[in-house]
Parts: C-alpha cells; structure tokens; sequence
C-alpha cells in the first residue's frame, strides 16, 4: 500500500488527485499539509485524515512513501527538492517550475535520490493524442507545417452568479501563481511538442482581457527550423469555444475538436432539469470523432475519413502510472514524462520572457 499526503489544497486539482489516492486500491491517503492551515484543516477534515502543520514532519515521517505536490508554483522548487531528499515518491501538477533552471535543479536531486517523480498533463495520455502521434509518426500527414492546439475555459469572466469568476482569485495572484493561463491551462504547449517537436523559438502574445495582473489570454507562435509553424491558443475567457487539435502537412491534415466547458455544462444543466440535448451538441460534445485527410491513406485520399475515438481507449492516467512505476520499480524517464515536462516548462518560461520583452525568444536564450 503506498502512503501519500497532499501538499497543499492550493491548486483547484488537489481535490481531484485526493480523490484518486482515495479511489485507488493500492494508494491510502494518510493526511494532508498546507501552507494555508485554515484551508489544509478543511480539506482534510473532508477527507478525515490527519492535517500535518510541518512540512518537515511530513518529510521526516517513515510511514509516509509518496507527496502529491499541489502547492503555489512558485513553492514546487523548494518543496519538491525537499521531498526527493527526503526520499519521498513525487506526482505533481504542471508545470514543474517557473523557469529551467528551477526545473533542471529539481529533476537533478530527483536522478540522485532515485525517488519515482511523475508530472501529469493529462491531455498526453488521452486516447486521441495517442491516435494523432501513431498518425503522424506513420507519415500520414506527409512533413508537418502546421499543428495548433487550442484549449480554454471561462473561468476568469465575471457574472451574476460568479462575480470574480468561478476560478480561485488566487490563481491571479503573480507571487504565487508565477503567470497566468499559459502556466496553468497549459495542455496546448505539452501537445504542440508532443505532435511538433521543441520549437527554436518562442513569439507570445499575452491578453489580459478582465484586468488581472498575469495573463488570461494567450496565443503563442512557435517557430522550427524546418519551416513548419506551431500556434499555441489558450485562455479563461471563451465560454463555448471547443477544445480542439488540428494538424496540417504536406500530404494531409486532421481535424480534433471537443466541445468546451461552457458547453458541457449548459448540457449538465439541461439534463439534470429533465431536458433534452439536441442531437447536434451530443455529437459535437461527447463523440470524440477525429477527422483525416490524406494522399496516403486509401480510405481518407477522395473524402474525410471519420475516426472514432473512444475514451476506452485511453492510456491509464498520470496518477495510476505513478503509482504503478513505484509499484513495479520502473522508471518514468524510460517514457517521455519527464522531458515532455523539463520542455514544457522551458516553452512556457521562453513566452514569458517573449510577452515581458515584446520579442521573439530562442530557447538556447534560457539558462539551464
């Protein structure tokens, strides 16, 4: 049985990564520290587990083998280097840190103490990602020009009902935080370099539509050597606007779109009243259909090809592959988790230093 705490209720994913230690047969969750004592009590008062008010005595404690990490960015550097020396297993919330040298310097004492350190993006292990990288790696698409991921919510719009939005305000506070959407809402930037590769450089173009003092609105350009171009989308300011992958070469394209969150709630609301959802919205937002064009694929080369995608078929989540490599003493750098998450981090510092300097950034720019 592996023994976890959860460090910090701070992030809005602590609630979901305690409830999969919860819901896991081989995990127990034995209690929870925060930084926040008022909002550590009540979360493990929820969970009835013990709250730890030292760090350090969750560190020092024996019988604790793993920490989820769900602290202010700007803490993952000392509390994650802390836990690894400590000996504790680590899962964390993207991103790993704020810059690449804070990442580099925690995936150092990672490698030196042999913990099991896992970082989740969620979207990476979602059937559809799957399907689009076995399509591109078959050469389906021909050479790429073009992949642009796009992924949003509304939760920084002020309403009736949510005056300050329904995300936490803390999340637009720069002292904790670090930025803003592109920080947090980050599945775009993982899966452009899942599907494209580590771009040279970086151009950002950084929105700040309801005032707030980082980011809520984000587009980035990334650009390759090669020619081909990656655009990054994402924000907490569209209500409807659909999660959504598409991917243009020189022998094809597809087309990958989910409805957004606006949407799936309006569809919740409707059918816990006793409505119906017309059939249109149903397919657009639960189908998960990928659609293919392609001179190299019989089926896709006169007209759309029509792929279902089923989440059936989705790779176990982050979580439960954590758990399984500590389990079975394999090794997470055998797969692409921690590099897929060291060039997150580097991406995501290389726009920051774009929007703050208003220019391209390289990211042979940015000190390992």
């Amino acid at each position: 049985m592996l023994r976890v705490v959860v460090l910090s209720f701070w992030h809005v994913h602590a609630r979901d990564y305690a409830n999969a230690a919860v819901n896991h047969p081989d995990v127990e969750l034995v209690g929870i520290w925060d930084g926040d004592v008022e909002r550590g009590q009540a979360a493990a008062a929820q969970y009835n587990v013990p709250f730890i008010a030292a760090l350090d005595e969750v560190l020092s404690n024996p019988n604790v083998d793993g920490v989820i990490v769900t602290t202010p960015t700007v803490d993952h550097l000392d509390v994650m280097t802390r836990a690894a020396r400590a000996g504790k297993h680590i899962f964390t919330e993207k991103v790993i840190a704020a810059t690449v040298s804070e990442a580099n310097q925690i995936m150092d004492v990672v490698r030196s103490t042999g913990i099991t350190f896992v970082v989740n993006m969620y979207r990476r292990y979602n059937a559809y990602s799957v399907e689009i990288k076995k399509l591109i790696d078959s050469g389906a698409l021909g050479e790429l020009s073009l992949v642009r991921v796009r992924d949003s919510h509304n939760g920084a719009l002020r309403t009736a009902e949510a005056p300050n939005g329904w995300l936490v305000e803390r999340f637009f506070d720069p002292k904790e935080s670090v930025g803003g959407v592109l920080t947090d809402l980050c599945h775009p930037v993982y899966l452009t370099r899942y599907f494209l590769g580590m771009p040279d450089s970086v151009m950002a173009n950084y929105g700040f539509k309801t005032g707030r003092a980082v980011d809520d609105n984000v587009a980035l350009s990334l650009r390759y050597a090669n020619g081909a171009v990656g655009i990054v989308e994402t924000s907490f300011t569209m209500r409807y606007a659909p999660f959504s992958i598409e991917i243009h070469g020189t022998e094809g394209s597809l087309i990958y779109e989910q409805c957004g969150i606006g949407e799936m709630i309006d569809q919740r609301r409707i059918t816990a009243a006793g409505g119906t959802v017309d059939a249109d919205s149903l397919l657009f937002g639960m189908n998960r259909v990928l659609r293919l064009r392609s001179t190299r694929v019989p089926a896709a080369s006169d007209a759309w090809q029509l792929i279902p995608i089923s989440a059936d078929d989705d790779q176990p989540p982050a979580f439960n592959q954590w758990v399984s490599h500590i389990a079975n003493g394999t090794n997470p750098a055998t797969t692409d988790n921690h590099q897929l998450g060291l060039d997150l981090t580097a991406i995501v510092e290389a726009a920051n230093r774009s929007a703050t300097l208003d220019r391209g950034v390289r990211i042979d720019e940015l000190q390992g």
